[in-house]
Order: structure tokens, then sequence, then C-alpha cells
């Protein structure tokens, strides 16, 4: 795996135990971690209900001894085996999570959206853990205790993952799940988008390739004429109609995200948005 100066100096222990640099590669959001006193780099996925481990990684560097098997869904088109893993311990940031980690081979999304190996999709236990300040822009995220500033924005759950309010073309919805894991675009529910005329054949412009875990998936391309999440309001923007069963009524990613500095407490159950000058 590439790793930039940055994150080696992380790794290292160059960096203040409480933060971190966190590098974009492809729109997608890499930390460095600790796991069971390996050094490693995870990326950053604030919708996964459970942190992920590469089945390579997990059994062949980290030793760890897999039980019971599962089929987990993706954001792609294929169900896929999943076992698990207990006694995962991640130092990051300066504080230690201990976690029953899923564990599923990797190597196909890694190559697909990404082009060079994940070994860690780290998820939501360090959201519901910490209180964060999270600069995507500035490529900085620590832990803080300090004020937060911009629209503070409640924090509800959707199967498993943090949503909040967002409004497009005026239609308001409090499913918008907040994705770090998202470097794709904006996903809008094929339910909320035929509701709301979005799916409309004259809104569609075309067909692109998407989905994350779970392989490949055909989607409808549109362009909302607004969409405002926070104290923003964006014009023309791209997204694609997430045609799964589970899909919430829309998903933000690091398109979006990116334009704010994030302060994140879900155990108060809020976010706070920032917009960067």
């Amino acid at each position: 795996m590439r790793i930039t100066a940055a994150l080696l100096a992380a790794l290292v222990g160059a960096a203040p135990a409480a933060a971190a640099p966190l590098e974009q590669f492809n729109q997608r959001l890499f930390l460095p971690v600790t796991v069971n006193g390996q050094p490693t780099v995870a990326l950053l996925d604030s919708a996964a209900e459970m942190t992920v481990l590469d089945d390579d990684f997990a059994t062949g560097q980290l030793g760890l001894r897999l039980d019971g098997s599962a089929t987990a869904h993706g954001s792609g088109a294929e169900e896929m085996e999943a076992r698990f893993a207990d006694h995962v311990s991640v130092a990051v940031l300066g504080t230690q999570l201990d976690l029953r980690a899923v564990v599923i081979d990797l190597d196909e999304v890694s190559q697909r959206l990404l082009g060079r190996p994940v070994r860690m999709l780290l998820g939501r236990e360090l959201f519901d853990r910490e209180r964060l300040r999270i600069d995507i822009a500035g490529g900085t995220i620590d832990r803080t205790s300090g004020a937060a500033r911009g629209t503070r924005l409640a924090v509800a759950d959707y199967r498993g993952n943090p949503v909040i309010a967002a409004t497009i073309e005026g239609h308001e919805t409090s499913q918008a799940v907040f994705d770090l894991g998202n470097g794709s675009g904006i996903l809008i529910g094929r339910a909320f988008a035929r509701r709301n005329g979005l799916d409309a054949p004259d809104r569609i412009v075309g067909q692109a390739d998407g989905g994350g875990l779970g392989g490949t998936i055909r989607r409808d391309r549109i362009v909302l004429r607004d969409l405002t999440v926070g104290s923003r309001t964006f014009h023309n923007v791209p997204a694609e109609i997430d045609d799964t069963e589970t899909a919430a009524d829309v998903n933000l990613g690091t398109a979006v995200l990116g334009n704010f500095i994030i302060t994140t407490d879900f155990a108060q159950h809020a976010l706070w948005l920032e917009p960067r000058e």
C-alpha cells in the first residue's frame, strides 16, 4: 500500500496522540491505526455499522481466529459471505477500541474503486466513542472537547446508519446518510426519487457504474437543481439513483461533506457543519 509521508509519520508516532492526518485518495478518506499491535492504514467509513477487516489481513498478519457466518449486504449488486473476529484491538487518535469485526474479502472493491489494497474499514464505533473534528479539505482528524462551530444537525439512526436532515429541490428529508465512506457522489434512494419526481424520464441524463462492497451496479444519473445541507445550498449537483432495497432517501459523501469542517458527537446525537471559506 502506498503510504504518504504524513501517514508514515503518524504510524511511527511523530504525530500527537489525539491527532492524525486524514489522507484523501480517490475521494476516500484514510487514517493511520494500529490493529493488535500492527500499524496499518484504515479507510474511514462513518456509515459502516461495524468495522471490516480484509480476510487475508485478519488471518495472515493478525492471526485472528474467525467464527460465525453471515450474509453481508453492501451498496453493490451482490451479497457477500462474512465471518467475524473477536478481540480486535484498534488504537486510533489516542483512544483504544476493542471490537468484534466483520471479516470479508476486500480485494475486489480495493482494485475497482481505489487501485490499492484496503486492509480495513474503520466504522462508526470510533464515532460512537469519541467527539471528533474532521477537516477533509485540510487533511486532519482530531478528538475534540471544544465548542463546535457551524450549524447543529440532529443525528438519528436508519438501519445502523447515521442520518441527518437535508433538502432537495424543496423536498425535506431527515434520512440523509452521513457517509464519509462514500467517495462516489450523492445517492438518491429510488423510493424518495419516485415520490418527488426526481426519476422522471426527462430527469435521467445517463447511467453510471457504481457500487461499493458487493460489486458493480448500474445506476441512473440525474442532476439535482439544488441541495441544502446545514447552512449551504449547492446547485446543479450530479447524483445517482440507488435501487437497493435498504437505500435511505439520500446518501451524502465526501463530495458534499468536504465543503465543511465537521464536528461529530454521536453520543449527543448531533453533528455540526461549519462551511469552509
